[in-house]
């Protein structure tokens, strides 16, 4: 595994995009920063961290995703990837907050964004960027979010995360062809709010209440709505609201 730390960077998915456009590089090769100056989060959402407290990564999976449609497969891994090592330090009531939002107590802790490049061979390239907040305690301008420092009490070693982390994608993408019914559960039972009457907002701005039902295999969040009808709803389509 090839790790290539950096002090400041606009954005270490773009950063590590270009270099796999431009070179051969290693599979699960791991680019980090101290500070992230246009952070990006879903849809185009900025995400901002406080400079040596948080856990910036991006890592290139290749050989994984073979088809548009099986794109959502990982999101899976390291969604759950991301969990597990959370759970292996004893951060409590850890969830996903569909579709890879890491959450604690139902406070953001951390963010997933995956963007992928289909090359000229037919082979699809993807760039998994992850932002943790770790040891960051201010949090006033985002109430819903915080840390792994403010929910245990303690400080961790990032480097370490980064490490533990990278691993278990790496060791979670070796075992999705024997284990995906497994993954897919687990990444099912693991969700933010499933099964529980939630109030949504759609794009028309209506409110609604509906029930999280389970998740498409193209990824689209299933939700049961009061006439009993299921909707699916694309990332952006529809916003929670708790």
């Amino acid at each position: 595994m090839k790790l290539i730390k950096l002090d400041a960077i606009d954005s270490t998915n773009d950063f590590l995009k270009s270099m796999s456009s431009q070179d051969e590089l290693d599979n699960f090769t791991v680019v980090t920063a101290e500070n992230q100056t246009k952070g990006k989060g879903q849809m185009g959402a900025k995400w901002n961290s406080e400079k040596g407290k948080n856990l910036i990564m991006s890592i290139l999976v290749k050989d994984f995703l073979f088809d548009n449609q099986e794109v959502f497969n990982l999101s899976i891994v390291v969604s759950l990837a991301v969990l597990e090592t959370l759970k292996s330090l004893n951060i409590p009531d850890l969830c996903i907050k569909w579709p890879n939002d890491i959450m604690s107590y139902n406070k953001k802790i951390g963010g997933i964004l995956i963007e992928n490049t289909l090359k000229s061979d037919g082979r699809i390239v993807s760039v998994v960027g992850i932002g943790l907040n770790i040891n960051q305690t201010n949090f006033d301008e985002l109430p819903r979010g915080s840390s792994l420092a403010v929910i245990s009490g303690k400080t961790f070693n990032i480097n370490n995360l980064t490490l533990l982390i990278a691993e278990k994608i790496q060791e979670k993408t070796a075992l999705w062809e024997t284990s995906s019914s497994v993954f897919w559960e687990d990444y099912f039972n693991s969700l933010f709010r499933k099964g529980i009457p939630t109030p949504f907002k759609n794009l028309q701005d209506k409110n609604f209440m509906g029930i999280i039902q389970g998740v498409s295999e193209q990824g689209k969040l299933q939700v049961l709505l009061e006439d009993d009808s299921i909707a699916e709803y694309e990332i952006k389509e529809i916003q929670m609201l708790y």
